[in-house]
This record gives C-alpha cells, structure tokens and sequence, in this order.
C-alpha cells in the first residue's frame, strides 16, 4: 500500500483514501510522529479490511496502531448485520483480553511498609507464565457452564461479590454464547487454566494514581491522587487462542466458496449470517464469557492475598473492559440507529455519557476507559466521549502498542537487567521468566503517554488519570 495515498485530515486524523477494491475510506489516529513511526503494514491492513463486503462508514486505527494477523492491532471497523463478515482475524487470538482495574482503598502511604510482602504475596497467589494452571479443576460439563455464565458464574461460585458485576460490560455475561460450537481441543486447554495470567504481555500491577486531569470524571470514577489501585490484564487464554486457531482455518477455507476474496489468508472471515459466520460468533461469545471470569477469578485472589497482606484495603471494581472483541451494538448511521457488528481488535470500547448499558455512577460522564502501559512507564484511565462514538463508533486506543517484535526485544534486552532497572527506579518485578521480561522491556513499546495525549486530541476519548507501576507480576 502506497503511503503517499495517506493525507493528513488534521492534528491527530490521517485519511487512508478510498481506491481499487476498498468500499470506504480508511481513517488512522495519532500524532505525526506516531504515524511516522508506524509500520506500513497498518496502511495495508487497513485499506485491506476497508474492501470487506457490509463494512459501514470506514476502516480505523488507533494510536496505538502496529502490523496483526489480518486486521492491525488497534483495528476497529464496524459491519451490516445483512450484507456484512464477522472475521476471526478482526478478533485476534487472545478474545476479550481486557483490563480490570480495582479501588483498594489504600494511599501511597499504607502501601509502603508492605509493598515488597505484597508483590511477593501476589506472585505466590496468582498463576502466571506459558502454559500456567490454578488451582481450579474443571470438568467440560463445568466449563461450558463458565463459557454461558461468564463473571456470573464466577460470582455464584463464591469468586467475588454480586456488586462487583455492575462495573463489567454486559453485567459480566455475554448473551448467545455457544458452548457446542467450541471445539473439544479448545475446551481441554481451559480445564485447568482459569484464574490465571498466562504470558505475553499480561501482567498484575499494583500502581498509584500521580496524576488528576478531569476532576469530575475522576471523583464519578472514585480516583484520587495519592490512591493504589490494581490493575489485571489477562483474557481467554488458551480456549481464546483455540478458537481463534480453529476458525482462522474454517473460515479460509469457506471463503471462496461465499465468493470472498482475501487480500491476505488471515483476513479470514465468514458472511455474518452463514454457518460459520454463526458457529463463529457463538464460540467467540463463549471466549469472552471465559476472559470475564478469569478475571473476575483473579481479582478474587487479589481480595484474599489483600485480606491477609493489607486488612484495612478494601478492593472494589472500578471498571473490567476488553478490547478484542466483535460486538453487537446500536450506532447512529446517516441519522438513523443501526445494529452492527463491531470489531475492535486491540482497541478498547470507549462510549460517552447517556448510554443505559454504563452503571448509573457512570452515566453522566461516559465509560472508563483502561489504557494499559508496559512495566516500566504508566497507564492511563480515561473516560469514553460522544465525539467517539460518531468517529470511530465508540472506540479508543488498548495500550502503548508495540514498536519492536519480541525476538529483536530479546536481542537488544535481558531480563535480568531490564528488571534490574526497573527495581532501581522503585518497580518491583516478580516474574517466572527472564525471557518474558525482555520481551516486554518498556523500549519495545510506543509511548504510552503519546499514544494517549493522541487519543484525548482526537477525542477518542478524554484524560481522567495517570497511574505508574509500584510492583507488576508477569509471567
């Protein structure tokens, strides 16, 4: 894809324009230097899902952006639920790896004389690392209840409090998930895999809020400077990775026969209302139900390690949202409200204030939105905007977004001196693998804090909070 085909349409929107195959324009967000520095890869993958049938309104990419399977990581592109795809490759392989952030109660004071004891506590409690099991055996009739039920589930069997579902998207379960359309090699690397972080860059971080943009989003959130909050940052492991596997190959393969016709092979994808475009959708369902209760698993552990650790914390939700997922939602389209469906791959929903489905503390000022950064920068909370919803159907950027492969990461870094570093800047690192931490060195991402300041100028959606690292767990 020719770059000279992207024109810049102001300070933070790049028009990727409208030709050969593609059926709308492609729109990427992010500062000059964020698109500069951008693989052409992402200009590509856009104006690939661009000439996707059904597709409405536009091909998007957040600031975030880099090279995916298929669709770019930060991909966001929205089709007709009549003449539209649903694509496994507009999902990703990890479906609904998201981030649950959670009050504790506490301030940078209280946390000091137990910070150490905590991050160790937490690494003890919380499984992590490629191929990580918990403590919880499943039987296949028990996950297929988890796969239906979601965080529900979780909270019925004793992992969380019923109030902590007010604060997940879609109150913790998603409707019309499938359990039969999950393939009995998808379920068997779940049995025993929920209520852990696994690898990559998932990570449980102990962070302090150092910095307060918008009061009155902040105090609606519950977020003060000073505060400790946790943040989680895991998905569906590896019934996701399966999935997603299993109808990358369907789907291509069926592909011709629905007279489509893929740029790339892992564009795959299936009209929405075929069989596989169907099966699809039902299994997808099922790994986001499987990613709400892990987490929701994991933030129970989170209780009990504080419960021994800190007596005096208090952990309560704040907000849990996803960002690989495809969504049936309610958008307004040339002045009319539409049902569509909605892919965000590496790139969080982010609605602004009114919508019923936000918790009613919420409301008034628009949803959170959980930007995670790496290990050794910060992360950022945000709150959604009606501006986004008309730009990019209510979508944002997920996290700083790599700038560097991990092989060439492990190249430049090790993992001893990468958490060397960090731990003489006051972050503690507890991981299982040297390896995994030069992987996700903080060098190997954007800048997080540039990634954002995009965002927030694009009015995507706008600044509440900034939060650094005090301790991360990772696999």
């Amino acid at each position: 894809m020719d770059r000279k085909l992207v024109k810049r349409r102001g300070q933070t929107k790049w028009l990727v324009q409208r030709s050969g195959p593609m059926h709308v324009d492609g729109v990427i967000f992010g500062s000059e230097r964020l698109i500069n520095e951008m693989d052409d890869m992402v200009v590509r993958q856009v104006a690939n899902v661009a000439s996707l049938p059904g597709i409405v309104e536009g091909s998007f990419a957040m600031p975030d952006a880099h090279w995916g399977y298929g669709f770019c990581i930060g991909g966001v592109a929205a089709f007709d639920p009549d003449k539209g795809v649903i694509s496994a490759g507009g999902v990703g392989f990890d479906i609904a790896c998201g981030v649950r952030t959670l009050h504790t109660g506490l301030k940078a004071d209280d946390l000091a004389p137990i910070r150490e004891r905590l991050a160790d506590a937490l690494f003890r409690a919380i499984p992590a690392g490629v191929g990580s099991t918990g403590k919880l055996r499943l039987s296949v009739a028990q996950l297929d209840e988890v796969l239906t039920g979601g965080a529900r589930w979780a909270v019925e069997n004793g992992y969380g409090l019923a109030d902590d579902l007010r604060f997940i998207e879609a109150g913790g379960r998603m409707a019309g998930a499938e359990p039969a359309q999950v393939s009995e090699q998808a379920k068997k690397r779940q049995l025993n895999e929920m209520g852990t972080l696994g690898s990559g860059n998932h990570y449980l971080e102990i962070q302090q809020v150092v910095e307060v943009y918008d009061a009155e989003a902040a105090a609606a959130f519950g977020i003060e400077e000073g505060d400790i909050k946790v943040s989680i940052h895991c998905g569906s492991r590896g019934l996701g990775h399966q999935i997603g596997t299993d109808f990358l190959k369907r789907m291509a393969t069926t592909a011709k026969k629905h007279g489509l016709h893929l740029p790339e092979r892992e564009l795959a994808c299936a009209p929405l209302d075929s069989k596989v475009g169907q099966s699809y959708l039902g299994a997808m369902r099922c790994g986001i139900n499987c990613a709400l209760a892990n987490r929701q698993i994991l933030m129970h552990l989170v209780r009990q390690v504080f419960s021994d650790v800190a007596p005096k914390a208090a952990i309560r939700l704040l907000y849990d949202v996803s960002h690989n997922t495809c969504q049936e939602e309610s958008h307004n389209v040339g002045g009319k409200t539409k049902k569509l469906f909605v892919h965000r791959k590496g790139a969080t929903r982010a609605w602004g204030p009114g919508r019923e489905e936000l918790p009613a503390e919420y409301r008034k000022i628009g949803q959170p939105v959980l930007i995670g950064g790496t290990m050794g920068t910060a992360s950022y909370i945000l709150a959604g905007t009606k501006q986004s919803e008309r730009m990019a159907f209510g979508s944002a950027c997920h996290g700083a977004g790599r700038n560097m492969s991990r092989r060439a990461a492990t190249k430049k870094w090790h993992g001893k001196e990468v958490a060397g570093r960090l731990a003489a800047d006051g972050i503690l690192i507890r991981s299982r693998s040297l390896r995994g931490i030069a992987e996700e060195a903080p060098g190997a991402y954007k800048d997080v804090s540039e990634v954002v300041e995009s965002t927030h100028n694009a009015g995507l959606a706008k600044k509440v909070a900034k939060l650094v690292p005090l301790a991360c767990v990772k696999g």
